[in-house]
């Protein structure tokens, strides 16, 4: 899993791909978000919040055609616009000349679906734009009523196109115990081949107190998604009151299941490359081919770090994919979370990052005999709470990296299971030396 702050959800890769430790590729903190170490929404529209994407069309199909997508109300029957308006079915502009919203409309359309008797205030948005960088649509507000505040924001954005959806740094799909122990998430299916996730979460990842952080996720087939997160008592960290947000996940729900995002959505621009997978696409060797980026095996990755694993103990909780493994490690006195990352054509990136400079806890680098750059690392979780993170990092001459990393927990977040580590620095290093990680 990846070092990350307290903010989670855009941005889904293992914890060396922090701020101190190098930085990975994109398609690795894509695969982490989807593993265990997909970490938070899509931040791109809020400085102070976290945001993704949902949203509910299919190529080809109109928006406004929700039951294609098992869209429907709490009562079976399709959601409708407030207010009486009407639901005409209204096509997509092509693909590459997208229509445009202002965060006004945005911020209007958000505001008609909240439950009539409450107040808004501190409303804002961002529309988007046609040329120039890609802008997603965004609107956040506080809703508040008698029984308190909550502050609410909503996304609407497209997943990059050519990589498959568990790859991306939306938060499509439910974060695993190692990444969020607390996190309460569904997973439905759609007919129409729609994804629709649902997490009552709270905002600090180490705890189960504290302010609540409940949000709905859709994905439509194409890539589209549409996010709506709640934070109880007001803005994100802005309360640290346990009770529970306003608006119930059934409500958020049929927040993101609208019809009334129909411009919206329009507004998001279609995909230039290649189509966008389905959102069940798997991570195999396949992928790698349709990036054109090499990757070292799922297979090979969970083989390799198990063959590590000291004599005796019992292995869980195991996630792995191209370039990455990670499972939970049990050798009779406490769980421990261990994890192992691969790369190819790391030298340029890594660039000045295999050195200790601003590395917090305790950092040794070195360079072995060959040419390759070791930097081992003892230090706090990002997570917070009292779990320790032990890091060995190695660059070879030729841009091939590999990190090791545990935790003396079954999750970063997670509470202290053991003293220290199972594996020591040195069972780490053998590890991420041996050559059996790249035999082409």
């Amino acid at each position: 899993m990846p070092l990350d702050d307290d903010l989670e959800v855009r941005l889904r890769a293992m914890r060396s791909d922090t701020d101190e430790f190098p930085p990975h590729s994109a398609d690795l903190v894509q695969r982490s978000i989807a593993r265990g170490r997909r970490m938070r929404l899509i931040r791109a529209t809020r400085v102070a919040a976290v945001t993704a994407a949902f949203a509910l069309i299919t190529a080809g199909s109109t928006l406004m055609a929700t039951d294609a997508f098992g869209i429907r109300g709490g009562d079976g029957k399709p959601d409708r616009l407030r207010a009486g308006a009407s639901t005409r079915s209204t096509e997509r502009p092509p693909s590459h000349e997208p229509s445009s919203i202002s965060g006004q409309e945005m911020t209007h359309t958000l505001e008609s679906l909240l439950p009539p008797g409450g107040t808004v205030s501190a409303a804002s948005g961002r529309g988007s734009r046609s040329d120039g960088p890609v802008v997603w649509p965004t609107a956040q507000l506080t809703y508040s009523t008698e029984h308190g505040s909550s502050g609410i924001d909503i996304t609407i954005a497209r997943l990059e196109s050519g990589t498959p959806a568990d790859q991306q740094q939306g938060q499509a799909g439910c974060l695993p115990v190692e990444v969020r122990p607390y996190d309460k998430c569904t997973t439905e299916k759609l007919p129409g081949g729609a994804v629709l996730n649902t997490t009552r979460s709270f905002t600090y990842p180490n705890s189960a107190t504290g302010q609540k952080r409940w949000y709905v996720v859709l994905t439509s087939p194409d890539g589209v998604q549409l996010t709506v997160q709640q934070f109880s008592g007001g803005g994100e960290k802005g309360s640290s009151s346990g009770a529970d947000p306003l608006l119930s996940i059934a409500q958020l729900t049929s927040v993101v299941r609208s019809p009334v995002w129909e411009r919206a959505i329009a507004a998001v621009p279609a995909p230039r490359g290649a189509p966008f997978p389905s959102t069940g696409a798997s991570t195999g060797a396949s992928t790698g081919a349709s990036t054109g980026k090499k990757r070292v095996p799922g297979a090979r990755m969970t083989r390799v770090l198990k063959s590590h694993l000291p004599q005796g103990g019992t292995v869980s909780g195991l996630d792995s994919g191209d370039g990455m493994a990670q499972l939970i490690y049990d050798d009779g006195h406490g769980k421990n979370m261990v994890e192992a990352d691969a790369q190819y054509d790391r030298t340029a990136l890594l660039a000045g990052h295999m050195g200790c400079a601003d590395v917090p806890g305790e950092c040794e680098a070195t360079t072995l005999a060959d040419g390759t750059q070791v930097k081992k690392v003892r230090g706090p979780s990002e997570k917070g709470g009292s779990a320790v993170v032990w890091l060995v990092d190695t660059l070879r001459p030729d841009g091939r990296r590999v990190v090791a990393r545990e935790v003396n927990s079954y999750a970063e977040a997670g509470p202290v299971t053991r003293p220290q580590p199972a594996l020591s620095m040195d069972e780490l290093l053998s590890l991420v030396l041996d050559k059996q990680f790249f035999t082409d």
